[in-house]
């Protein structure tokens, strides 16, 4: 996707063109080498330098061209594979403090963008709706662990008469709200980490793919025309990395998910949809979201798709579920519609962790990326500076590759997708 398809969402069409940068030629030498440039390696870069840290920060295409500059760009707390499946992979501690982690990049995103001078539009509040009676049984359940297990303050139980007063929709039957989450704007985010980590004095080149690495220290990273000299390599590339970090391709799976932006609605119309300003997200697991932008159109996405991102089929299918939730939107058009790929594991829990004591990795954030991608490069910058505790917990989540070897996990996946669909249905 280059610049000009980036321009093609809401996001890029809103903000104008970003900085274009050059590519890589000849020799380079760093103290550390970053490879991908969204959420995650923009933050490492920019952590790193305000350590002290020479870096070059390598992106294939451009600053947020991946998930980081497209997402849906709800700020969640957690994993997605839930506390109760991180306490039987690593114990209630280590659990517990990935959860702190992960409140702590949610409180991250506020400060980055406010330290940095970020146009990422915070706003606050997240709204995770029951569809079904059972969604409510959980989601009461969830609160109570919440305040009590957790003492997550901000988190309530929203009943469906409450629901119902602020998204303008019949569809739900209660919500978990939680004032601490919320959205941003995330290719405006994405591309103000980066302008702040140059300002630190990091080396960014784009549209310079890292074909592949030597092991150990010096690490040498290959490019088409040139290659970096570094002590340590982060891989921040995800499911884009593909053949050069061949030990870290089968641990995660490339799903992808499609958006759309309606017209602007105008500020009385948009407010009506969803009156405190909320990201909105249910419980199914193909699950629909949305949130108002700033500029007062409704962003709607969800769906899986397995056969490339048309536009035309992204705005037909994504419109026909947004119509379910507001069929008082039958009237209008969708303006921007595009997709973009979910790095997901088996086990939907985060992957960090070191394919040797020189080079780390951060994936698998499984759609719960925009605040720990963040929080992840922080934890990263650590380890290199020798405080890997708290990196060290998310890199003992153990990790198995999906079955199927390359030929067959992809249809795998494809039938595991159709089995929740249908118990969506139930």
């Amino acid at each position: 996707m280059s610049g000009q398809a980036l321009a093609r969402t809401s996001y890029g069409a809103s903000r104008g063109p970003a900085p274009v940068r050059a590519a890589l030629h000849g020799t380079h030498a760093c103290d550390v080498c970053v490879v991908g440039g969204g959420i995650a390696g923009t933050s490492t870069a920019l952590h790193l330098a305000e350590r002290g840290f020479d870096v070059i920060l390598l992106e294939a295409q451009q600053i947020g061209w991946g998930a980081s500059g497209r997402s849906g760009a709800q700020v969640l707390p957690g994993v997605a594979a839930g506390q109760d499946k991180l306490e039987k992979l690593i114990g209630p501690a280590d659990a517990r403090k990935v959860w702190d982690v992960c409140v702590a990049g949610e409180q991250l995103v506020r400060d980055l963008i406010a330290r940095h001078g970020i146009d990422g539009q915070f706003v606050a509040g997240h709204m995770l709706t029951a569809v079904k009676p059972r969604h409510e049984e959980e989601l009461r359940a969830y609160v109570e662990e919440l305040q009590q297990r957790y003492q997550y303050a901000g988190v309530r139980y929203m009943a469906r008469d409450e629901v119902r007063s602020i998204v303008a929709s019949t569809r739900y039957r209660g919500a978990l709200y939680d004032a601490n989450a919320g959205h941003i704007d995330p290719l405006s985010y994405t591309l103000g980490l980066a302008a702040a980590a140059q300002r630190q004095g990091v080396r960014i080149f784009e549209g310079t793919r890292a074909i592949d690495f030597s092991g150990r220290a010096p690490v040498q990273v290959r490019t088409a025309h040139g290659e970096v000299r570094c002590s340590q390599l982060v891989l921040c590339g995800n499911v884009y990395l593909g053949a050069t970090a061949p030990a870290l391709r089968s641990r995660i799976m490339a799903v992808g998910t499609c958006i759309v932006a309606t017209e602007p609605l105008g500020a009385e119309r948009a407010q009506g949809l969803i009156t405190n300003n909320a990201a909105v997200a249910d419980m199914n697991w193909v699950l629909d979201y949305f949130r108002r932008s700033a500029d007062h159109r409704l962003l709607f996405g969800g769906r899986v798709t397995y056969a490339g991102f048309d536009p035309d089929r992204i705005a037909a299918a994504t419109r026909a579920r947004m119509i379910l939730v507001f069929p008082q939107l039958k009237d209008v058009k969708v303006e921007f519609a595009w997709g973009g790929y979910v790095d997901i594991t088996r086990n939907r829990a985060p992957d960090f962790g070191r394919l040797n004591p020189d080079v780390y990795y951060l994936q698998g954030f499984s759609g719960h990326g925009i605040a720990l991608t963040g929080i992840a490069g922080k934890l990263v910058s650590e380890a290199i500076a020798g405080q890997a505790s708290r990196f060290d917990v998310f890199a003992r989540i153990p990790h198995r590759a999906f079955p199927g070897g390359a030929a067959l996990r992809r249809p795998a996946l494809v039938l595991a997708m159709l089995y929740y669909r249908l118990k969506d249905l139930l």
